[in-house]
């Protein structure tokens, strides 16, 4: 018997290559990142909007601190993001920030939800199991 090895998802993959190149150049201005880091933090956020949309689990799942502005730059992008959600969940995935939600424990389990859907995570974005996201998440308050 032959093992087979499948690559890993990426979330850049969900999105049309020109699509992608604009989020992550608006990303990378918007928020000062270099661009590596803007594509990296861009591929996150597809990946976790993807999970959360296809599970409905956007009440229980929340972006990192250094995720979030994925999905504010994709959300920025309204008509994309509008037919991107409609065309892969069947509705509009809704940004209801709650930094009181994202906790250690829930990071560990989002990327254990994206990894479980076949995503390569990048965990230098997701922060390591014993930390905290800085306050203020999406600016509405304190997250610890």
């Amino acid at each position: 018997m032959t093992a087979v090895t499948v690559d890993p998802r990426r979330g850049r993959d969900l999105v049309e290559p020109e699509f992608f190149d604009r989020l992550v150049d608006f990303c990378a201005s918007e928020y000062g990142l270099e661009r590596i880091v803007a594509e990296r933090v861009q591929d996150q956020a597809i990946a976790l909007l993807y999970v959360m949309g296809t599970t409905k689990s956007g009440d229980v799942m929340a972006p990192s601190a250094s995720v979030d502005p994925g999905w504010h730059t994709f959300l920025l992008h309204s008509v994309e993001y509008a037919r991107w959600c409609e065309r892969n969940f069947g509705y509009f995935l809704h940004h209801a920030p709650n930094s009181k939600l994202r906790t250690q424990g829930l990071m560990v389990d989002v990327v254990a939800r994206i990894r479980e859907a076949g995503f390569l995570v990048d965990d230098r974005l997701w922060g390591r199991a014993g930390e905290c996201n800085p306050p203020t998440c999406c600016g509405d308050g304190p997250c610890c």
